[in-house]
Formats: C-alpha cells, sequence, structure tokens
C-alpha cells in the first residue's frame, strides 16, 4: 500500500494571501525570517487579515537561513507560552522549516530533536494547532511535503524531518511573494525545484500519482526558470506554481541521494566561512547523481523518458540520458552555478578556486559519505550505493569529474 498526502486547501493565485481571513482560531504565531516579508508588506497584511479572523497574533521572527535545532526550541518555548491553535510561517524554506519542528516540540514538549529525527515516527499533530504555510520562494515546496531540514551546527550535519504529520493542513502559493526573490535566489531555488521533480520520478516511491505532477513540473521548470531568473515575471509565477507541483510530487513519491549529499556537505565546511547553499548544491550533484543511477535499468528507462519529454533528442537510451545531463549543465551555466565544490566560491559563484580546500574535503570525506548513506533520503534512491561508492561519487562532484561507476 502506499500514501498520496497533501494539505488540506491549497490557494494558489495573486492574493491568495487574503485566504487568511478564512482561518477559524482564537490565537495564530506567525512565524518568519530576516525581513524580506516585512520589508515589502507581506508581513503586516498577513497580521491584518489573521486579526480581521478574530485572532490575537504573536510574532517569532528573525528565523535564520538553513535554520538551528536552538531556533526550533527558542521559538517552540514561544510558542508554549502564547498557546496558538493556527501556526502560521511565511518565507522561504527556512522559516516553514522551522515553524514544523517548533509545531512538533509545541504539541509534545517532552520530545527531543532526535525524537523528531525518526523517518515517519512522529506521534499525531493537530491536538493543540493547526498549520498553515505561505511560501514567497520558488523552490522548497516545503509548504505541501511532509520535510523539514533543521542544521545542528555542533555536528555540521543538516537533519531532514520526514513525516506525513508535518504536511501543512493549508498552504497559500501567491506568486506575488515570489516576485520578491533576488536573482541568485531565482537560480537556486528553481534547481533546487528541478532536482525535486527528477528525483521523485526515478525514485522507488514513485506512482502514478506523483508522476503526473513531476513531469508537468520538469516541463514547467524547462520553459520557466532561465527567463524567471532574467527578471520575466509571467516566467517568474510560473515558476511558483512548477516548484509546489515538484513538492507535490516528492512529498509522496520522496527522493534520492542528491539530497543525501547536499544535506551531508551543506553545512560541512561551516567553519571554513560559507555554506554550499542548498540549490546549489543540487544543481552541482545532479548530473553526477543521474550518470551514476543510470546504470539502473528501471532508472534509465526513466530519465530516459524525461529527456523525450524535454525534447532533448537522441537515438538510443543512452544519448537520451547524456543529453539530459548536458541540458541541466547548461542550465548551471546560464544560472551562475558552478559545476563543482572546487570551483565553489564563498558567494555560491564559480571561483577558479572555491572556499573549500581540497585537503580538508578529502580530510572529511569518509564521515560525509557515512553520514550521506544514512540520510532519510538514501532509501528511495533508484540504486543502492556503498561507503566506497559514495565517497567516489562526492570526488566526482568536488573535482567536476565524469562518472563512470
Amino acid at each position: 500500500m502506499m500514501r498520496f498526502t497533501n494539505p488540506r486547501d491549497l490557494y494558489h493565485g495573486k492574493g491568495a494571501l487574503e485566504a487568511l481571513k478564512s482561518l477559524k482560531g482564537k490565537k495564530a504565531v506567525i512565524c518568519v525570517g530576516g525581513g524580506s516579508m516585512k520589508r515589502f508588506g507581506f508581513l503586516d497584511k498577513a497580521q491584518q487579515y489573521l486579526e480581521e479572523a478574530g485572532m490575537e497574533v504573536a510574532l517569532i521572527e528573525g528565523i535564520e537561513s538553513d535554520p538551528s535545532v536552538t531556533t526550533v526550541m527558542d521559538g517552540a518555548r514561544k510558542m508554549l507560552e502564547f498557546e496558538p491553535d493556527w501556526i502560521v510561517a511565511i518565507g522561504g524554506g527556512s522559516p516553514i522549516d522551522a515553524a514544523k519542528a517548533m509545531w512538533i516540540k509545541y504539541e509534545y514538549p517532552e520530545c527531543t530533536f532526535e525524537d523528531m529525527c525518526k523517518v515517519f515516527g512522529l506521534p499525531e499533530l493537530r491536538k493543540k494547532a493547526h498549520f498553515c504555510a505561505v511560501s514567497s520562494t520558488s523552490g522548497t515546496a516545503t509548504e505541501v511535503t511532509a520535510f523539514s531540514v533543521i542544521t545542528d551546527y555542533d555536528k555540521g550535519i543538516k537533519y531532514p524531518l520526514a513525516d506525513f504529520q508535518i504536511t501543512p493542513d493549508v498552504a497559500i502559493v501567491d506568486p506575488d511573494l515570489a516576485e520578491t526573490m533576488p536573482q541568485k535566489l531565482v537560480a537556486h531555488t528553481g534547481m533546487d525545484a528541478l532536482t525535486h521533480a527528477i528525483e521523485a520520478f526515478v525514485s522507488l516511491a514513485a506512482s502514478d500519482y506523483t508522476d503526473a505532477p513531476a513531469l508537468y513540473a520538469i516541463q514547467m521548470i524547462q520553459k520557466n526558470l532561465v527567463p524567471s531568473y532574467e527578471g520575466d515575471m509571467e516566467a517568474r509565477d510560473a515558476m511558483h506554481n512548477a516548484q509546489c507541483l515538484a513538492g507535490i510530487a516528492f512529498s509522496s513519491g520522496l527522493l534520492g541521494i542528491v539530497h543525501s549529499m547536499a544535506h551531508k556537505t551543506g553545512a560541512a565546511f561551516d567553519d571554513y566561512g560559507a555554506h554550499i547553499i542548498h540549490g546549489a548544491a543540487n544543481a552541482m550533484y545532479l548530473p553526477k547523481v543521474i550518470a551514476f543511477n543510470a546504470k539502473d535499468e528501471r532508472a534509465a528507462e526513466r530519465f530516459a523518458v524525461i529527456a523525450d519529454t524535454l525534447k532533448l533528442g537522441g537515438e538510443s537510451r543512452d544519448e537520451k540520458i547524456k543529453n539530459l545531463i548536458e541540458w541541466l549543465r547548461g542550465m548551471n551555466n546560464a544560472l551562475n552555478i558552478p559545476h563543482g565544490i572546487k570551483n565553489y566560491g564563498a558567494d555560491s559563484y564559480p571561483a577558479d578556486q572555491g572556499f573549500v580546500p581540497e585537503d580538508v574535503f578529502l580530510a572529511r570525506l569518509p564521515e560525509i559519505a557515512k553520514n550521506a548513506i544514512l540520510d532519510a533520503c538514501t532509501g528511495a534512491n533508484p540504486r543502492k550505493i556503498n561507503q566506497e561508492e559514495m565517497e567516489n561519487l562526492l570526488k566526482a562532484c568536488y573535482y567536476d569529474t565524469e562518472v563512470d561507476f
């Protein structure tokens, strides 16, 4: 038996933020990030709409990118004091992911972070509050998914939380919010969305219900991501829908080792002054992982279907997969994303020498590979992977070399 789970309600289109007026409750807490939602007036609008719905509103502000365990625990304490019956998270993936984890701790104060990390092992939520997610970026799709990613900075590891319990009750996908994204964020979140759709389509948990949104999202991203990056606001609006469809696909269809590797490398070199931004990591690793996974017969057939859907040409299956990989590398070029960690600058742009020194990468490689294999996303990858293969795959992602194993 398989399961396909989505939010109860999904409001979309320009002005959809106003749907907050329809929520029924006494108290709502709004979780928000670093300031862009306030700066562009969306936080004030959200608070106003909730107050019009008759609710008392409190704010949890300043949630950082790649939210920490500490941020989650601090926010949960504020929720326990305020006792909301609605949690409204507004912004990019970080505030929504953090709010999901806060929600677990609010409902079950005795729950530890280790408890939260048990894959599909959470107790039943919604005994105290329901959850509404309002996305402002076009990538993570956490507004419709059963996932959250929280970083333990003491260990330098990102941990995915995975359970249908944390699928939001209400999602709001309003393109007005996405039109405020800076160009670099458009690139990284767009490639994150593309990775979601491709990994969901080849995942071992893929089904008819996830294939349809995955394939259509891939087509929409092919058409709209680069124009959106170049400032076309109609394309930006379309990308906001495309990323949500990709999220619907992977929330039930799951992901694979592109995400496992991105989770375990993202904060692994934090002591060298920067992160490997999640969407950029996915963009760099995806072509290499496709080459690795294409050794599996079923995955190869599915990659060829993607290539055909995108009309990339090729007579044989191998040619189609090669064309898909080359198209993805071309997307990275168009979006100013490096092809390997060695050339990943601290500002995320291509550099002659990236911020991760070779000797440091090689010294940390065995531990990173071990953690990536243990990541929650690895189980649905179409091809099994061992420690040696994971280390070699990560080396290919560092040096930008071909994968032939």
